[in-house]
């Protein structure tokens, strides 16, 4: 995982965030692991992840519009965001999101 993203990290309120994955498969389970590096990292408790395995819960994706996968759905705070990818790049990911840096 790309680290490009540097200064104390704007947010407001807890993230929740939903990744919709693919079972096992490489670009799933590297979604994952950057999804929990970038969340520890920079959140550090003020987060709320959920992995969902859309092979285990396919109507949860049908529910979801989710075409895509990996899919990372920002929840909260407002607006809601959809990112699909592995999530490899932390300051593309973390801007996305809406979450700015105090330099």
């Amino acid at each position: 995982m790309k680290d490009k993203a540097t200064g104390k990290l704007i947010i407001e309120g807890k993230l929740v965030l939903k990744l919709y994955v693919s079972g096992m498969s490489r670009k799933s389970m590297e979604a994952i692991e950057n999804i929990k590096w970038l969340c520890e990292k920079h959140f550090k408790g003020a987060f709320e992840l959920e992995i969902i395995d859309i092979y285990k819960n396919p109507r949860i994706a049908e529910e979801q519009h989710i075409v895509f996968s990996p899919s990372l759905l920002k929840q909260l705070p407002l607006p809601k965001k959809t990112l699909v990818g592995t999530l490899s790049d932390t300051k593309k990911v973390l801007e996305a999101l809406g979450i700015t840096f105090e330099k």
